[in-house]
């Protein structure tokens, strides 16, 4: 099996659609308060992603490839005020009935969501260049997902305003730019097979980290005993 070949197969099956918690979302079986505990703890994992990349532009050799890093991180901050990935997300929340000022406080993330996020900054801090890079192959995954959650939450989440998609939309073809990009640069650089388990086993990390994620996000549900489906307002139906 190629390296490509091996890469793509983690990312099929340990990718986080997997997870039971996704599964629900995109069969329409979220209750307005576990939509809202997810898209308050996913922004914190969202905000970190150009902190991330910032720690992978400083280590990569030279400008080129620095110039053309520097582009994801443009593309969450945005080149400009009200412009980016997370003022998307913010509108997101917003469109779902959630305070600007509440995602931007960080004050309702979870304990878990916070360890995951933070070992995944650290992996690109203290890792190589190689297996940072590797860890983020999970786009070769993110832009089918992206296409299955718009249609779920047009068909599912009605209340939700629909302007609020427009992170999911925008992300459909970054993401496939942001995978084609990161797994050229790996199949390049891990000509030896210590190099390419690296590889591999940096995209299990990556996808340990998303899933670990939703896990803390379900648990929490679960303990608060928020299983049953409702309507806009949280009424159970």
């Amino acid at each position: 099996m190629t390296l490509e070949q091996r890469l793509r197969a983690v990312a099929a099956d340990r990718y986080h659609d997997r997870h039971p918690f996704n599964r629900r979302m995109h069969a329409g079986t979220l209750t307005p308060e576990e939509l809202r505990r997810w898209i308050t703890n996913r922004f914190h994992y969202q905000r970190h992603i150009p902190v991330k990349d910032a720690l992978i532009l400083a280590a990569l050799d030279g400008p080129a490839l620095r110039r053309s890093w520097l582009r994801r991180i443009q593309d969450h901050d945005g080149l400009r005020e009200g412009e980016g990935g997370l003022e998307r997300w913010l509108r997101l929340g917003e469109a779902a009935g959630i305070e600007r000022e509440t995602l931007l406080s960080g004050r309702e993330v979870l304990p878990g969501v916070r360890l995951a996020v933070e070992g995944y900054v650290n992996f690109c801090r203290l890792r190589t260049p190689l297996e940072a890079v590797a860890a983020s192959l999970t786009e070769l995954a993110a832009p089918d997902l992206m296409v299955t959650r718009i249609a779920a939450f047009e068909e599912h989440y009605p209340w939700i305003e629909a302007a609020g998609l427009q992170y999911f939309r925008t992300r459909v073809t970054q993401g496939a730019h942001d995978g084609k990009e990161a797994l050229e640069l790996v199949l390049g650089w891990a000509v030896s097979p210590a190099d390419q388990d690296r590889a591999v086993a940096a995209l299990h990390f990556k996808c340990d980290v998303l899933w670990s994620l939703l896990d803390a996000i379900d648990h929490a549900g679960t303990a608060a005993g928020s299983g049953r489906a409702a309507g806009p307002e949280g009424e159970a139906r």
